[in-house]
């Protein structure tokens, strides 16, 4: 059976003290992440590091594609906030 993989990255520039999520979907998230860490996706790369803070498991590609972009709304952003207030305080202050 295959997983596809709705993925959220904490991507951080120090230089500019900005950070942001990325928010994406793969079938294979290890090539995923190795891709964004080796500075080969564009939205990305202007970033110092990357860090996965969370991910969900669907059964198909759609699922997750659909999750994907509910997290890119308003509504998903403020739930991403809320699910990983906890993880940002204690390790990231400033997120």
């Amino acid at each position: 059976m295959n997983f596809y993989y709705t993925y959220i990255l904490l991507c951080i520039d120090v230089g500019r003290g900005s950070r942001q999520f990325y928010v994406g979907s793969t079938s294979n998230l290890d090539e995923r992440l190795q891709a964004h860490r080796d500075k080969n996706v564009q939205t990305t790369k202007k970033f110092d590091t990357v860090h996965l803070v969370y991910y969900e498991v669907c059964l198909n590609k759609t699922d997750a594609r659909k999750r994907e972009l509910q997290l890119k709304t308003g509504f998903g952003r403020g739930y991403i906030s809320r699910r990983l207030e906890g993880y940002l305080k204690k390790f990231y202050p400033r997120a």
